[in-house]
């Protein structure tokens, strides 16, 4: 009788304790499901918010995966398989434009300018915009970032990238890096880290900067659905909050502190390249240092479309823009 008792009261034990592991304990937070059009050191201060534990500490569980292109990035967000996106700016507007019922709301920016570098396979002396007439390009994907702050670069300088270059657009934005190694193109635009590891390898040379050229530009920002907002708020503030505390540790940080931070999202990369990257990236203010989508960038994003021909009216920033959470989260963090 004793001995069914206790297996009894054993077994009651063993179920509460399942009960309690499931139910109990530390509470890993609000899932928040995000997705960030590339990987790329761009996007250093998403890392560190990730490595830091900024996301955990306001009581979130950020789950992180790579889309690869702006047009899957926002499919993904539309369809509810991600509920926040990072992406450029501009997509928000191409949504925007088809007159969709549910907008897409920027509401937290990353980078304040283009995050691209133009690197030449072989340059002979002091490089120049003239050199550019007549050469291969391998450009980026039609009505992407990239591609048209590139051709708001090359038309600043007077180049018209459709007249005096042989502009290859064919090919998909993942495959660039090794179509250039392969061979083709004299000139190609490249993010971080990629450039730095072409110029390691000896495969080419950063001769100029897009984002140094193109001024600030809300590049790529974080923003979701106008419903996933108005469900979602509280969570939505928190998110903000610890996007801004991750851009002040960049900010106060040095490039190797940063690239020791985000080293585990790029296992394959060496620790000098990182580096070197991050140190690109700062030095020319791309990261911005609150979450704040101003007007003037705003502004500059519409005249980039406007010349590339991708808008088919200026968008008011209040139409598509809601910086009540930045504003709140720099407020909060002073």
């Amino acid at each position: 009788m004793h001995r069914k008792w206790f297996v009894l009261a054993l077994s009651i034990l063993l179920v509460c304790g399942m009960v309690l592991a499931g139910c109990g304990g530390k509470d890993s937070g609000t899932k928040v499901k995000v997705g960030e059009v590339t990987r790329s050191i761009f996007y250093a201060p998403q890392y560190v918010a990730l490595e830091k534990g900024f996301f955990k500490e306001e009581g979130l569980d950020v789950e992180l995966q790579t889309t690869f292109g702006g047009d899957k990035t926002m499919t993904a967000l539309l369809s509810g398989a991600i509920d926040v996106a990072l992406v450029g700016s501009e997509t928000s507007i191409y949504v925007y434009q088809q007159g969709a019922e549910d907008p897409v709301i920027n509401f937290g920016q990353l980078t304040q300018t283009d995050g691209t570098f133009l690197m030449a396979r072989d340059v002979q002396g002091e490089f120049d915009w003239e050199m550019l007439k007549g050469s291969v390009f391998l450009g980026q994907r039609k009505g992407g970032m990239p591609q048209m702050a590139g051709e708001f670069t090359l038309r600043k300088q007077g180049i018209d990238p459709h007249k005096d270059l042989e502009l290859i657009q064919n090919i998909e934005f993942a495959n660039i890096a090794s179509a250039f190694a392969s061979g083709t193109g004299e000139y190609v635009q490249l993010f971080e880290p990629q450039a730095s590891i072409f110029e390691k390898e000896g495969k080419g040379k950063v001769v100029a900067s897009f984002g140094v050229e193109s001024g600030n530009l809300p590049y790529t920002v974080f923003m979701t659905k106008e419903s996933f907002i108005g469900k979602n708020k509280d969570t939505v503030q928190k998110f903000t909050n610890a996007l801004y505390k991750a851009q002040q540790w960049v900010d106060s940080h040095t490039p190797e502190d940063i690239a020791d931070a985000i080293l585990p999202y790029f296992k394959d990369t060496e620790r000098d390249i990182v580096v070197s990257s991050v140190k690109r990236y700062k030095e020319q203010g791309t990261y911005a240092t609150d979450p704040i989508l101003d007007e003037q960038e705003w502004n500059n994003l519409l005249d980039v479309m406007e010349q590339a021909g991708e808008l088919k009216e200026r968008v008011s920033p209040d139409k598509i823009v809601d910086n009540r959470y930045a504003e709140q989260a720099k407020q909060d963090g002073k």
